[in-house]
């Protein structure tokens, strides 16, 4: 199993999370599978990590324009309200 894990600060959960949803049609078409994991971390209410699992790693890597950064992805991010650069880890399952 492929999966991303995501950390983001954003300005506003409140605000963030409805956009977050929004995308849900796009990462499905680009091959994630499944209802997202969705935290907010216990020691700062403006971190977010999100688990994702996909068909394919390949596939979560095109998704976020790896290797190098897509525009498209940060913009998105940045319009959704995150105020840093996400931080992505590409996982396979053992």
């Amino acid at each position: 199993m492929a999966h991303t894990l995501v950390r983001a600060k954003v300005g506003s959960y409140r605000l963030w999370r409805p956009a977050f949803d929004e995308g849900d049609a796009r990462r499905k078409a680009a091959g994630a599978i499944g209802e997202p994991l969705v935290f907010r971390s216990g020691d700062d209410p403006f971190e977010v990590v999100v688990l994702l699992e996909w068909d394919e790693l390949e596939n979560a890597r095109q998704f976020f324009g790896f290797p190098e950064r897509s525009e498209t992805f940060l913009e998105a991010a940045k319009k959704a309200g995150v105020t840093d650069t996400p931080t992505i880890f590409f996982l396979s399952q053992v």
